[in-house]
Protein backbone atom coordinates (compact mmCIF):
# COMPACT_ATOMS: atom_id res chain seq x y z
CA UNK A 1 0.00 0.00 0.00
CA UNK A 2 2.92 2.38 0.67
CA UNK A 3 4.78 1.64 -2.55
CA UNK A 4 1.50 2.54 -4.27
CA UNK A 5 0.83 6.06 -2.41
CA UNK A 6 4.41 6.61 -3.41
CA UNK A 7 3.99 5.77 -7.02
CA UNK A 8 1.26 8.05 -6.95
CA UNK A 9 2.64 10.82 -5.39
CA UNK A 10 5.25 10.62 -8.24
CA UNK A 11 2.82 10.63 -11.31
CA UNK A 12 1.28 13.17 -9.60
CA UNK A 13 4.34 15.07 -9.96
CA UNK A 14 5.03 14.04 -13.19
CA UNK A 15 1.94 15.17 -14.44
CA UNK A 16 2.37 18.57 -12.45
CA UNK A 17 5.92 19.15 -14.02
CA UNK A 18 4.56 18.64 -17.55
CA UNK A 19 1.33 20.91 -17.36
CA UNK A 20 4.04 23.49 -16.41
CA UNK A 21 6.77 22.69 -19.22
CA UNK A 22 3.57 22.38 -21.45
CA UNK A 23 2.44 26.10 -20.26
CA UNK A 24 6.44 27.58 -20.34
CA UNK A 25 6.28 26.26 -23.90
CA UNK A 26 3.47 28.10 -24.89
CA UNK A 27 4.55 31.41 -23.66
CA UNK A 28 5.76 33.91 -26.08
CA UNK A 29 9.31 33.75 -25.59
CA UNK A 30 12.06 36.03 -27.07
CA UNK A 31 15.04 33.51 -27.34
CA UNK A 32 15.36 33.92 -31.00
CA UNK A 33 16.65 36.55 -33.61
CA UNK A 34 13.18 36.96 -35.07
CA UNK A 35 11.78 37.57 -31.92
CA UNK A 36 13.10 40.96 -31.45
CA UNK A 37 11.00 43.99 -33.76
CA UNK A 38 12.87 45.56 -36.44
CA UNK A 39 15.53 48.38 -34.98
CA UNK A 40 13.53 51.28 -35.14
CA UNK A 41 10.75 49.92 -32.78
CA UNK A 42 11.40 51.45 -29.58
CA UNK A 43 10.22 49.94 -26.46
CA UNK A 44 8.27 46.65 -28.14
CA UNK A 45 9.55 43.72 -25.76
CA UNK A 46 10.15 43.36 -21.69
CA UNK A 47 12.45 41.56 -19.73
CA UNK A 48 12.23 39.00 -16.56
CA UNK A 49 12.71 39.98 -13.46
CA UNK A 50 16.37 40.64 -12.78
CA UNK A 51 17.60 41.60 -16.75
CA UNK A 52 19.34 44.30 -17.87
CA UNK A 53 19.75 45.53 -21.25
CA UNK A 54 21.75 47.85 -22.96
CA UNK A 55 21.66 49.54 -26.28
CA UNK A 56 22.83 52.01 -28.93
CA UNK A 57 21.22 52.98 -32.37
CA UNK A 58 22.16 55.01 -34.79
CA UNK A 59 19.77 56.44 -37.23
CA UNK A 60 20.81 58.67 -40.37
CA UNK A 61 17.69 60.49 -42.28
CA UNK A 62 17.96 62.08 -45.57
CA UNK A 63 14.96 64.84 -46.32
CA UNK A 64 14.95 66.49 -49.66
CA UNK A 65 12.68 68.01 -52.59
CA UNK A 66 9.61 70.37 -51.81
CA UNK A 67 6.19 69.04 -50.84
CA UNK A 68 2.96 71.16 -50.53
CA UNK A 69 0.64 69.31 -48.79
CA UNK A 70 0.01 66.33 -51.82
CA UNK A 71 1.60 67.63 -54.18
CA UNK A 72 5.08 67.74 -55.18
CA UNK A 73 6.18 71.58 -56.01
CA UNK A 74 9.35 73.39 -56.57
CA UNK A 75 11.53 76.68 -55.88
CA UNK A 76 9.72 78.78 -57.52
CA UNK A 77 6.50 77.88 -56.06
CA UNK A 78 8.48 78.96 -52.44
CA UNK A 79 9.66 82.32 -53.69
CA UNK A 80 6.07 83.27 -54.61
CA UNK A 81 5.86 83.66 -50.60
CA UNK A 82 9.40 82.84 -48.68
CA UNK A 83 12.65 84.67 -49.38
CA UNK A 84 14.09 81.12 -48.55
CA UNK A 85 13.47 77.25 -50.04
CA UNK A 86 15.06 74.45 -48.05
CA UNK A 87 17.48 72.25 -50.50
CA UNK A 88 18.23 69.60 -48.19
CA UNK A 89 18.64 68.00 -44.63
CA UNK A 90 20.45 65.37 -42.87
CA UNK A 91 19.60 64.23 -39.54
CA UNK A 92 21.71 61.85 -37.11
CA UNK A 93 20.79 60.60 -33.99
CA UNK A 94 22.82 58.92 -31.68
CA UNK A 95 20.24 57.01 -29.19
CA UNK A 96 21.81 55.43 -26.04
CA UNK A 97 18.71 53.32 -24.20
CA UNK A 98 18.87 50.91 -20.78
CA UNK A 99 15.63 48.82 -19.57
CA UNK A 100 15.90 47.03 -16.35
CA UNK A 101 12.90 44.75 -15.19
CA UNK A 102 12.17 44.76 -11.20
CA UNK A 103 9.65 41.86 -11.42
CA UNK A 104 8.43 40.29 -14.72
CA UNK A 105 5.42 41.87 -14.83
CA UNK A 106 7.54 45.44 -15.14
CA UNK A 107 10.09 46.80 -16.77
CA UNK A 108 11.87 50.39 -17.34
CA UNK A 109 12.97 51.78 -19.97
CA UNK A 110 15.04 54.90 -20.20
CA UNK A 111 16.09 56.65 -23.63
CA UNK A 112 18.91 59.65 -24.17
CA UNK A 113 20.01 60.43 -27.68
CA UNK A 114 22.66 62.88 -29.17
CA UNK A 115 21.01 64.62 -32.64
CA UNK A 116 22.94 66.60 -35.70
CA UNK A 117 21.04 68.49 -38.01
CA UNK A 118 22.52 69.71 -41.23
CA UNK A 119 20.13 71.75 -43.83
CA UNK A 120 21.46 73.54 -47.45
CA UNK A 121 19.13 76.98 -48.03
CA UNK A 122 18.84 79.10 -51.27
CA UNK A 123 18.08 82.73 -51.17
CA UNK A 124 16.11 84.89 -53.30
CA UNK A 125 16.74 88.13 -53.88
CA UNK A 126 16.44 91.24 -56.34
CA UNK A 127 19.36 93.53 -57.92
CA UNK A 128 18.60 97.12 -58.46
CA UNK A 129 18.08 95.96 -62.27
CA UNK A 130 15.00 93.29 -60.75
CA UNK A 131 17.14 90.40 -61.73
CA UNK A 132 16.94 87.47 -59.12
CA UNK A 133 20.19 86.46 -57.23
CA UNK A 134 20.47 83.61 -55.72
CA UNK A 135 22.30 82.65 -52.88
CA UNK A 136 23.22 79.39 -51.23
CA UNK A 137 24.50 78.49 -47.67
CA UNK A 138 24.03 76.13 -45.02
CA UNK A 139 23.21 75.96 -41.47
CA UNK A 140 24.26 73.29 -38.84
CA UNK A 141 22.96 72.88 -34.90
CA UNK A 142 23.96 69.37 -32.98
CA UNK A 143 23.64 68.75 -29.29
CA UNK A 144 22.05 66.13 -26.53
CA UNK A 145 18.58 65.79 -27.18
CA UNK A 146 15.19 65.23 -24.64
CA UNK A 147 15.22 62.29 -22.62
CA UNK A 148 12.88 59.89 -22.00
CA UNK A 149 11.70 57.51 -18.97
CA UNK A 150 9.25 54.80 -19.62
CA UNK A 151 7.32 51.91 -17.80
CA UNK A 152 6.45 48.97 -19.69
CA UNK A 153 3.63 46.50 -18.08
CA UNK A 154 3.17 43.35 -19.06
CA UNK A 155 -0.75 42.69 -19.31
CA UNK A 156 -0.60 39.01 -21.12
CA UNK A 157 1.69 36.48 -22.14
CA UNK A 158 -0.10 32.93 -23.51
CA UNK A 159 -0.92 31.16 -26.47
CA UNK A 160 2.28 32.27 -27.98
CA UNK A 161 0.89 35.57 -27.48
CA UNK A 162 2.03 38.79 -25.19
CA UNK A 163 0.73 42.32 -24.82
CA UNK A 164 2.62 44.95 -22.70
CA UNK A 165 1.23 48.83 -22.41
CA UNK A 166 4.03 52.06 -22.58
CA UNK A 167 3.94 54.83 -19.97
CA UNK A 168 6.40 57.17 -20.48
CA UNK A 169 7.13 61.13 -19.64
CA UNK A 170 10.02 63.14 -21.62
CA UNK A 171 12.15 65.51 -19.39
CA UNK A 172 13.20 68.71 -22.18
CA UNK A 173 16.91 68.66 -21.34
CA UNK A 174 17.45 69.36 -25.40
CA UNK A 175 18.21 73.28 -26.53
CA UNK A 176 15.60 75.18 -28.36
CA UNK A 177 17.96 77.98 -28.48
CA UNK A 178 20.22 76.94 -31.54
CA UNK A 179 21.93 79.34 -33.50
CA UNK A 180 23.80 79.75 -36.56
CA UNK A 181 24.91 82.38 -39.29
CA UNK A 182 22.56 82.64 -42.13
CA UNK A 183 22.82 84.73 -45.23
CA UNK A 184 21.11 87.20 -43.54
CA UNK A 185 23.16 87.44 -40.97
CA UNK A 186 25.84 89.85 -41.65
CA UNK A 187 28.38 87.03 -39.93
CA UNK A 188 26.42 87.09 -36.62
CA UNK A 189 24.30 83.86 -35.01
CA UNK A 190 20.72 83.96 -34.96
CA UNK A 191 18.24 81.98 -33.79
CA UNK A 192 17.85 78.66 -35.95
CA UNK A 193 13.88 77.72 -36.94
CA UNK A 194 11.57 75.06 -35.66
CA UNK A 195 13.32 71.90 -37.07
CA UNK A 196 17.20 72.63 -36.39
CA UNK A 197 16.32 72.34 -32.47
CA UNK A 198 17.50 69.83 -30.71
CA UNK A 199 15.01 69.70 -27.68
CA UNK A 200 11.18 70.43 -27.78
CA UNK A 201 11.40 72.35 -24.69
CA UNK A 202 8.20 70.89 -23.32
CA UNK A 203 7.83 68.17 -20.88
CA UNK A 204 5.85 64.73 -22.70
CA UNK A 205 3.73 61.78 -22.29
CA UNK A 206 3.81 58.90 -23.98
CA UNK A 207 1.05 56.24 -23.96
CA UNK A 208 1.88 53.14 -25.99
CA UNK A 209 0.64 49.46 -26.84
CA UNK A 210 2.30 46.38 -28.36
CA UNK A 211 1.28 43.12 -29.42
CA UNK A 212 3.30 39.94 -30.31
CA UNK A 213 3.27 36.60 -31.20
CA UNK A 214 4.99 33.74 -32.79
CA UNK A 215 4.69 30.39 -34.48
CA UNK A 216 7.80 27.75 -35.66
CA UNK A 217 9.11 29.89 -38.13
CA UNK A 218 7.11 33.20 -38.39
CA UNK A 219 7.01 36.39 -35.42
CA UNK A 220 5.31 38.92 -35.54
CA UNK A 221 3.80 42.03 -33.79
CA UNK A 222 2.01 45.50 -34.08
CA UNK A 223 2.83 49.36 -31.93
CA UNK A 224 0.42 51.99 -31.35
CA UNK A 225 1.68 55.02 -29.77
CA UNK A 226 0.88 58.96 -28.86
CA UNK A 227 3.38 61.46 -27.29
CA UNK A 228 1.57 64.71 -26.34
CA UNK A 229 3.52 68.04 -25.41
CA UNK A 230 1.74 69.16 -22.63
CA UNK A 231 3.64 72.73 -21.99
CA UNK A 232 4.48 75.72 -23.96
CA UNK A 233 8.30 75.85 -23.92
CA UNK A 234 10.24 79.13 -22.74
CA UNK A 235 10.28 80.36 -26.58
CA UNK A 236 6.18 80.62 -26.74
CA UNK A 237 5.28 77.73 -28.58
CA UNK A 238 4.52 73.62 -28.36
CA UNK A 239 5.40 71.22 -30.84
CA UNK A 240 2.36 69.43 -32.43
CA UNK A 241 1.50 66.02 -30.51
CA UNK A 242 2.97 62.67 -32.61
CA UNK A 243 0.50 59.31 -33.44
CA UNK A 244 2.10 56.12 -34.69
CA UNK A 245 1.02 52.84 -35.51
CA UNK A 246 3.15 50.24 -36.58
CA UNK A 247 3.25 46.24 -37.70
CA UNK A 248 5.94 43.80 -38.96
CA UNK A 249 6.46 40.31 -39.90
CA UNK A 250 9.51 38.31 -39.13
CA UNK A 251 11.04 35.34 -40.56
CA UNK A 252 14.07 32.74 -39.40
CA UNK A 253 16.37 32.41 -42.00
CA UNK A 254 18.84 30.71 -40.00
CA UNK A 255 19.39 29.96 -36.25
CA UNK A 256 20.60 33.35 -34.96
CA UNK A 257 19.78 35.60 -38.64
CA UNK A 258 16.32 36.72 -39.64
CA UNK A 259 14.65 39.42 -42.21
CA UNK A 260 11.52 41.64 -41.59
CA UNK A 261 9.21 43.77 -43.31
CA UNK A 262 7.42 46.63 -41.97
CA UNK A 263 4.45 48.87 -42.20
CA UNK A 264 3.91 52.12 -40.42
CA UNK A 265 2.16 55.27 -40.51
CA UNK A 266 2.30 58.47 -38.51
CA UNK A 267 0.23 61.57 -37.90
CA UNK A 268 1.94 65.01 -36.44
CA UNK A 269 0.11 67.93 -35.24
CA UNK A 270 1.13 71.45 -36.42
CA UNK A 271 3.13 73.63 -33.85
CA UNK A 272 1.20 75.67 -31.56
CA UNK A 273 2.46 79.30 -31.14
CA UNK A 274 5.36 80.50 -32.56
CA UNK A 275 8.49 82.26 -31.52
CA UNK A 276 8.36 86.07 -31.67
CA UNK A 277 12.30 86.25 -32.93
CA UNK A 278 11.51 84.18 -35.98
CA UNK A 279 10.33 85.88 -39.07
CA UNK A 280 7.90 83.38 -41.00
CA UNK A 281 8.41 85.40 -43.99
CA UNK A 282 11.81 84.62 -44.08
CA UNK A 283 11.75 81.08 -44.92
CA UNK A 284 9.34 77.67 -44.81
CA UNK A 285 10.45 76.02 -41.53
CA UNK A 286 10.17 79.62 -39.77
CA UNK A 287 6.35 79.38 -40.46
CA UNK A 288 4.42 77.04 -37.94
CA UNK A 289 1.77 76.24 -41.11
CA UNK A 290 4.55 74.46 -42.62
CA UNK A 291 4.88 71.72 -39.99
CA UNK A 292 3.47 68.34 -39.13
CA UNK A 293 2.05 66.16 -41.49
CA UNK A 294 0.97 62.59 -42.36
CA UNK A 295 3.18 59.73 -43.68
CA UNK A 296 2.94 56.51 -44.54
CA UNK A 297 5.75 54.34 -44.62
CA UNK A 298 7.86 50.61 -45.33
CA UNK A 299 10.71 48.80 -43.93
CA UNK A 300 12.90 46.01 -44.22
CA UNK A 301 15.73 45.21 -42.00
CA UNK A 302 17.66 42.22 -40.36
CA UNK A 303 18.29 41.04 -37.16
CA UNK A 304 21.46 39.11 -36.07
CA UNK A 305 21.30 37.76 -32.57
CA UNK A 306 23.77 35.31 -30.57
CA UNK A 307 22.07 32.54 -28.30
CA UNK A 308 24.84 30.55 -26.77
CA UNK A 309 28.26 30.88 -25.22
CA UNK A 310 29.82 33.82 -23.99
CA UNK A 311 27.89 36.10 -26.67
CA UNK A 312 24.09 34.60 -25.83
CA UNK A 313 22.08 38.08 -25.49
CA UNK A 314 23.74 40.16 -28.11
CA UNK A 315 22.33 41.44 -30.73
CA UNK A 316 23.02 44.03 -33.90
CA UNK A 317 20.18 44.90 -36.00
CA UNK A 318 19.63 47.31 -39.15
CA UNK A 319 16.99 48.81 -40.80
CA UNK A 320 15.85 51.10 -43.79
CA UNK A 321 12.89 52.90 -44.37
CA UNK A 322 11.26 54.47 -47.37
CA UNK A 323 8.59 56.57 -47.77
CA UNK A 324 5.27 55.21 -49.39
CA UNK A 325 3.00 58.47 -48.89
CA UNK A 326 3.93 62.07 -47.97
CA UNK A 327 1.09 64.77 -47.25
CA UNK A 328 2.97 67.51 -44.95
CA UNK A 329 1.25 70.88 -43.65
CA UNK A 330 1.90 73.29 -46.03
CA UNK A 331 5.70 73.11 -47.41
CA UNK A 332 8.13 71.11 -46.29
CA UNK A 333 10.66 68.48 -47.79
CA UNK A 334 10.04 65.53 -48.54
CA UNK A 335 11.63 62.55 -46.72
CA UNK A 336 13.89 60.60 -48.74
CA UNK A 337 15.22 57.30 -46.83
CA UNK A 338 16.30 56.39 -42.88
CA UNK A 339 18.91 54.23 -42.00
CA UNK A 340 18.77 52.80 -38.42
CA UNK A 341 21.66 50.97 -37.25
CA UNK A 342 22.03 48.96 -33.61
CA UNK A 343 23.14 46.92 -31.01
CA UNK A 344 21.53 45.66 -27.61
CA UNK A 345 22.66 43.37 -25.36
CA UNK A 346 20.85 41.51 -22.14
CA UNK A 347 21.99 40.13 -19.30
Amino acid sequence: MKNILWLGMALFCLHLNAQENKKEENLWSAHRASSHAPIGVMGDHTHHKGEFMVSYRYMTMQMQDLRYESDDVNEEFVYQNYMTAPQEMMMGMHMLGAMYAPSDGLTFMVMANYITNDMDLTMRMSNDMGMAMDTDFSTSSSGFGDVSVSALVNLMNKNQQALHAEFGIGIPTGSIDEKDETAMSNGEEVILPYPMQIGSGSFSTKLGMTYLWQTEKLRGGAQANAKFFLNENDNDYRLGNQYLATSWLALDATENFSFSVRAEANYTEQIEGNNPVLNPMMVTTANTSNSGGMQLNYAIGGNYYFTKNTLKGLRFAAEVKLPAYQEPNGVQLKQKYSVTLGTQYSF
